[in-house]
């Protein structure tokens, strides 16, 4: 039977499942850790429950001492950086000195970050040259957030913009508003990881191969979340804004009619072996009812494509008897791959890390009507 609410089941679900020892799937600094918290922190919002957001700070607690140091958090890479965005979220709610001193060391990770000759950010300070959808994402959910809630703002939303429309520049394919994976400025180094041995990139154009559905879902998301708190004065305000628009509308057009989700190589939903992605699915739902909710999308025309959306991932969950849920259809996160074939042949997991997070964040922004009453 399915539950009442799949965002509170999930929660009360993950909560069981991490119950604080070093063997949970939430043990250590991460960005999944960082992407399901912050699911937890939009539920708590919602719904006022506060053991959502006492389960958020024993979470990060451990990381962040008296004193406002980082505690074994190495800051190498964008993926790095993302947890930044709940010590931010730590500080605004409760005001403590030491969440706004953690907050400012992954502030200021991004002074000698390294970068292309464009101010792309590099994904990872080992990738050299390589910048990847993901990253986008990781990095400027943090800089948004300290921006719009500690300070340094016109750096801050200078630089998530900067970020953003450079990874557009280079990666949108053709006029379909989708995105490919990633892009590098010195293609001969660009290598599969782990492994490094086959090569992703274009020998000419830099450019990785396909349109990968969690990847051009984290766009979607850092996006609409950019538009939410980037000041309707900002200069470059309007080319966010039309990035989202089209990108929206290229999901409309790619969204299968059959299930209403989202195919893992997204604009090749006509081939036998591609397969629909909850993971991408639900972060397409979460952004698309966003950019309804702060009014970039207009409602008649992505409500509906919203609904088919959360139908295909609640039909891609189930609970069991004493009420636990269980994620399906989706791959544990990728690194940038060099085929269609890899792409596709990723084995699918259930509870996948990052579908499980997005699967959160889907359901509660949907069904937040129902929260609240």
């Amino acid at each position: 039977m399915a539950p009442t609410s799949w965002a509170v089941a999930l929660a009360e679900t993950i909560m069981k499942r991490n119950p604080g020892t070093p063997r949970d799937v939430l043990a250590g600094w991460s960005y999944w850790k960082a992407y399901t918290l912050l699911g937890f922190e939009m539920l708590w919002r919602t719904t006022g429950d506060r053991r959502y957001f006492e389960f958020i700070k024993r979470e990060l607690d451990p990381f962040v001492d008296e004193q406002g140091n980082l505690v074994d958090v190495a800051l190498g890479s964008l993926d790095d950086i993302m947890p930044g965005n709940v010590v931010v979220a730590l500080y605004e709610h409760t005001g403590e000195e030491r969440y706004r001193r953690a907050a400012g060391t992954v502030r200021h990770a991004f002074d000698d970050y390294p970068c292309n000759s464009d101010g792309g950010f590099w994904h990872g300070k080992r990738l050299p040259g390589e910048m990847w959808i993901d990253g986008v994402f990781m990095g400027q959910m943090c800089l948004t957030r300290y921006g719009a809630s500690i300070g340094d703002a016109g750096y801050c939303f200078d630089e998530a913009v900067r970020q953003i429309t450079v990874f557009a520049e280079h990666c949108l394919k053709g006029d379909s508003g989708l995105y490919l994976h990633a892009w590098a400025a010195q293609p001969d180094l660009a290598r599969v990881w782990p492994g490094n041995i086959e090569r992703w990139a274009d020998p000419v154009t830099g450019l990785s191969s396909e349109v990968w559905s969690e990847g051009l879902g984290w766009y979607a998301l850092i996006l609409a979340e950019t538009l939410a708190v980037l000041p309707a004065s900002h200069p470059r305000r309007a080319e966010v804004l039309d990035i989202f628009v089209r990108l929206a509308g290229g999901l409309v057009r790619t969204q299968d009619p059959a299930t209403g989700g989202w195919f893992q190589v997204v604009d090749k939903g006509d081939r036998r072996d591609n397969w629909i992605d909850t993971s991408g699915t639900a972060m397409f739902t979460y952004a698309l009812q966003r950019g309804i909710e702060i009014g970039t999308l207009k409602e008649a025309e992505y409500k509906p494509v919203v609904a088919r959306g959360y139908q295909c991932i609640v039909d891609n969950a189930t609970a069991d008897d004493n009420g636990l849920v269980d994620v399906h259809g989706a791959c544990d996160g990728l690194c940038v791959q060099q085929s269609y074939d890899a792409y596709v042949r990723a084995p699918r997991v259930t509870n996948a890390k990052e579908a499980v997070a997005g699967f959160l964040w889907a359901t509660v922004i949907v069904e937040k009507p129902g929260l609240n009453s």
